[in-house]
């Protein structure tokens, strides 16, 4: 039997007390102290791993004053604390032992606007998107351009002075912060605005800590003025660390703290507000796509561009673009960047013209095309081709494409993945090329495979090494090759951390600064925090602390991840291979990642969280010699024992209910998913939560008893047949309040939906459709055979809304086709989601088995609902192995796109517009399916046009279980709501069954099928 799991870390008597106390204090916010809410910020985007003690999520200022006031107090003087935003950092920088304070989930709003002097005023945990999402309408945006803007918080941009795309004009996040509000560890609260020396020293000698920062900080920066001068090098991407050199304006004569605070990583204070200048949104942009048959050919010809005066130069190499291309970001951008013939595409330069002058953008760009035309002609300097994007929305293709490559490098084959750790490094432009060449030689030596992008204009280029850190040896190789980056960046008049920060690699510091320099370093800290309880570690410690820097090869994912035997990783492996890049953050509402996540704002709630826990849970079985597999394989093959069947009723309902296991914290996490399937398409590295989702709840329910709404769930294909022979008596039973009362309180399920009336045979009644013989259609011959279509049911649609499998019927007819509906037979999907394995392995054989005899007859096989539909390719594969067979089953759009080739086109009806609710799996497995609708209906006349939205909350029966119905509800209003809102619902279309279920309970709506339309427009003309 499968024990119970514990903590392997308890929180700290100490820290108990103080979050206790914290809770009487007048604070506001959220305290979580359980294991699986310190697991999901013990990682971010780096290698390493900390386990903190609790996490904090202040509401509002006064929070943090609070925690500070306490935290000064004699019992609570040892604990320390970090700072942590959108946990998107690659160096560890928000990883700490002490308590997480994490800002984004409550204080993330714009506070204020000021349109006339441009400047904005928010609170830290703002998503950087959310942001420019909230300027926009007033022409502006926040300028600096990071990768991960879509998760990335103000905060952390401000802590990291984050830079990115287009920084030689734009610069970094410090060169756009106007005031901060931070709270330093005492509780005292720092206002920053820009102020002459002499002010500054004039300030009462208080014992507060922010009055003694302000006034310590100052007379380091003025008193060593020229050392700070001389040492730091003239880079775009300036040191970061404490900015000492840019504090001072010498025009104005003003100091200013701020600076200071802007890529200091937390380990000074708090930042809770900042005022903002913001950047007139251009009026005119141009992206220029450069082709090279060599990569080194992109990075030497990148000054050329530097030099044409373009807002910016990114890289991309081949490596990155074959991932591109092997993901789902690749169908937005193919063509807009087409392969050259008869070349081998190594390396792109993605370059962008941007002005509020379009004369003055199209001028800089046709000399740019003239002189590539000259380098094409003559063949030069490795150029191949190159292709012009003036449309705005091409041009975001472009740039989230080379955004994802982050995390694209993630999905890389292999137990090798290339890993962050010296990949920021940042040398004047025009050596670049150079270190480069001897970096990878570098590289190379050690006979390591890496991916390279970044920003040339700027001389920073992010270079992944590819490393198993599961593998000790290679784990001690990052250290090693850490320390010869630092020796070639010095040979090279450059920095080690030009954009992503010190954490881990604080350790080099000293040998940046200079032993005289970092000294000063340590007087602020000393003054901010004098007994280093912000984020220590990181940066430097305070004068005269004897506390160490954290080091490189400190304590890794890998380390932990190792303790799982390999057969184990390699079958969890869309757990395991998650590296953090913390894309299912994404805070778009149209986006369809992760709704949970957008709906809780609780880490735990999301794919990186949801992977990290069921690492952790791994790992625990493999500490108690329980082997998962072999567990599965039992749980497989035969059905549970009394006994087995006893001790779950034991450990649910008897005694030991109460007692602690670990596996309730992951089931937690697990039963907020829903299941919609975006992540396993969306996310970079593939972490499909649904697949290991019903892995552990199939072993979890092994040893608890499952809800009953679960078994009602598993079943209901088998009953459904057997209800929709008396649907009008049915529904009458469920539809007065007692009995839905009833429902809800003994089984947990809302709102079920009625069955229809008349049943999809009824209302085919007599129909050829319905009269399906198989021995029949075998003695056709193959020709015949051409003309049929067989409609695979599912139990959905053909039971809840038998209308759009008769209208299916129907059109297929006007398109001259002779449809039969192919007996009802289980899909499955409904147990694979629940977890009910065996009992879906079992459907998934016969109902397979049966498909595959139908493919002989090379009949095209239609489904009406896509998430059914794609079950067949995408969790049968998974579950059957080599058993699944050939058969193929076609979503609509699939079948219908390749016979317009049979039917003339139709003239454009004026006025005749359609919009199209594509169901999120639907779009994240099939990415062109959108494009697909738009040209079916283009065919005929119609005009279809795709409306983003996410999720609809209702994903399959997960918006009618009573424990989710709010989250479902909220969901639902994030995109659909208001866009439904905006528009003509008549002319509102659905793809998927329980997105018109949704639509129908709560707009009380009934939105039409796509072919239902199509039907109408056949009919009519």
């Amino acid at each position: 039997m499968l024990p119970a799991l514990t903590h392997q870390n308890g929180t700290d008597e100490v820290v108990l007390s103080f979050l206790q106390e914290l809770e009487k204090s007048g604070f506001c916010g959220d305290i979580e102290g359980s294991y699986a809410s310190r697991l999901a910020v013990a990682t971010d985007n780096s290698v390493y791993q900390q386990l903190p003690q609790a996490v904090i999520f202040p509401a509002q200022n006064q929070d943090l004053v609070v925690l500070g006031q306490l935290a000064q107090t004699q019992p609570f003087r040892s604990i320390t604390f970090s700072a942590r935003g959108g946990g998107t950092g690659t160096n560890g920088q928000s990883l700490t032992p002490g308590i997480v304070v994490d800002l984004s989930r409550h204080m993330n709003q714009v506070l204020e606007i000021n349109v006339e002097e441009g400047w904005a005023r928010v609170q830290t945990g703002l998503v950087k998107d959310q942001l420019n999402d909230a300027l926009r309408p007033h022409g502006f945006f926040f300028s600096p351009d990071l990768s991960t803007s879509n998760r990335a918080t103000i905060g952390g941009m401000i802590n990291t002075d984050a830079s990115g795309q287009g920084s030689l004009k734009y610069g970094k996040t410090s060169d756009h912060v106007l005031g901060l509000k931070a709270v330093l560890v005492d509780g005292s609260v720092l206002d920053t605005e820009p102020l002459p020396s002499d002010v500054i020293q004039e300030l009462s000698a208080t014992e507060v800590l922010a009055n003694q920062a302000l006034k310590v900080s100052e007379q380091v920066c003025r008193e060593k003025r020229e050392q700070i001068v001389d040492k730091f090098p003239p880079l775009n991407r300036f040191l970061t660390g404490y900015d000492l050199k840019n504090v001072f304006d010498e025009a104005l004569g003003q100091f200013d703290i701020a600076r200071l605070l802007c890529g200091s990583e937390g380990s000074l204070a708090f930042i809770t507000e900042a005022r903002l200048n913001l950047t007139p949104l251009p009026k005119s942009r141009t992206l220029v796509n450069i082709k090279y048959d060599s990569f080194d050919s992109a990075l030497r010809n990148a000054p050329m561009m530097v030099e044409a005066k373009a807002l910016s130069v990114e890289t991309v190499d081949s490596r990155v673009l074959n991932l591109a291309k092997q993901d789902i970001i690749w169908h937005t951008v193919s063509e807009l960047i087409t392969d050259v013939p008869n070349h081998d595409m190594q390396g792109i330069n993605i370059v962008e013209y941007a002005s509020n002058d379009a004369e003055e953008n199209q001028q800089q760009v046709t000399a740019l095309c003239q002189r590539l035309d000259e380098m094409l002609a003559k063949k030069q300097h490795g150029i191949i081709g190159y292709q012009v994007c003036n449309e705005l929305a091409d041009i975001n293709k472009i740039y989230n494409m080379r955004k994802k490559a982050v995390g694209l490098l993630g999905a890389a084959k292999g137990s090798k993945k290339p890993v962050p750790f010296a990949e920021d490094t940042c040398v004047p432009p025009e050596n670049l090329a150079d270190f480069i060449a001897e970096f990878r030689l570098l590289l190379d030596e050690h006979q390591l495979d890496y991916g390279m992008f970044g920003h040339v204009d700027a001389g920073v280029l992010h270079v992944r090494p590819a490393l198993d850190m599961c593998d000790p040896q290679q784990e001690r190789l990052m250290k090693q090759i850490s320390d010869q980056v630092v020796e070639l960046v010095a040979k090279y008049g450059g920095l080690m951390w030009g954009e992503h920060g010190k954490g881990y690699r604080s350790e080099y510091g000293p040998a940046f600064f200079g032993d005289e320099l970092f000294t000063e370093l340590r007087r602020i800290k000393a003054a901010f925090d004098p007994d280093n309880r912000m984020n220590p570690g990181k940066i430097c410690t305070p004068l005269d602390s004897n506390d160490e820097l954290v080091k490189v090869d400190g304590v890794k994912r890998g380390y932990f991840d190792r303790q799982i035997p390999v057969k184990v990783r390699d079958s969890f492996k869309q757990a395991m291979e998650c590296n953090g890049n913390g894309l299912c953050f994404n805070y778009d509402t149209s986006s369809p990642m992760c709704p949970s996540m957008k709906i809780t704002a609780d880490r735990r709630h999301s794919p990186k969280g949801r992977a990290g826990l069921v690492r952790e849970w791994l790992r625990q079985l493999s500490e108690q010699g329980i082997d998962p597999l072999e567990l599965e394989r039992s749980l497989m093959d035969s059905s549970p024992s009394v006994k087995q069947i006893i001790d779950r009723f034991k450990n649910t309902f008897g005694g030991k209910r109460n007692d602690y296991d670990f596996s309730h914290e992951v089931m937690e996490a697990m039963n907020g998913c829903l299941a919609c399937k975006a992540c396993a398409s969306q996310c970079p590295i593939k972490v499909d939560v649904p697949s290991f989702r019903s892995r552990f709840m199939n072993i979890y329910y092994s040893r608890y008893q499952r809800p009953a709404k679960d078994y009602l769930v598993a079943y209901v294909e088998s009953y459904l047949p057997l209800m929709a022979k008396a649907p009008a008596t049915f529904n009458a039973i469920m539809r007065p309040k007692w009995s839905k009362s009833l429902t809800a309180k003994t089984i947990g399920y809302v709102d079920m939906p009625a069955l229809s009336v008349p049943t999809l045979f009824e209302s085919l009644d007599g129909h050829h459709a319905t009269r399906f013989d198989l021995q029949w259609l075998q003695a056709l011959s193959a020709r015949e055979r051409q003309n049929y279509v067989l409609i695979v049911q599912d139990p959905f649609t053909s039971y809840y809304d038998a209308e759009v499998v008769r209208d299916l019927v129907f059109l297929a007819e006007r398109l001259g086709k002779k449809p039969m509906l192919v007996p009802f037979k289980p899909n499955g999907k409904a147990q694979h989601v629940k977890g009910f394995l065996r009992q879906f392995a079992k459907t998934a054989k016969s109902t397979a088995d049966f498909l595959n005899q139908l493919a002989e007859l090379g009949i095209p096989m239609v489904g009406v609902d896509p998430a059914l539909v794609l079950c067949y390719r995408d969790e049968y594969t998974e579950i059957l192995a080599g058993q699944r067979g050939g058969f193929e089953v076609l979503t609509a759009h699939e079948w219908l796109l390749p016979l317009l080739e049979e039917k003339p086109a139709a003239p454009q009806v004026a006025g005749d517009d359609w919009y199209l609710f594509a169901h999120c799996t639907e779009k994240t497995k099939l990415p062109n399916a959108e494009k697909e609708w738009g040209t079916i209906f283009r065919h005929f006349g119609a005009n279809l046009m795709p409306i983003s939205v996410g999720c609809c909350g209702m994903a399959g029966t997960y918006g009618h279980e009573k424990d989710k119905l709010e989250t479902s509800k909220a969901v639902y209003a994030l995109s659909w709501q208001p866009n439904i809102a905006q528009l003509d619902p008549d002319r509102c279309l659905a793809t998927g069954y329980s997105c018109r279920s949704q639509a129908k309970r709560l707009e009380h709506i009934k939105m039409k099928h796509p072919v239902q339309v199509l039907l109408r427009i056949l009919t009519s003309r």
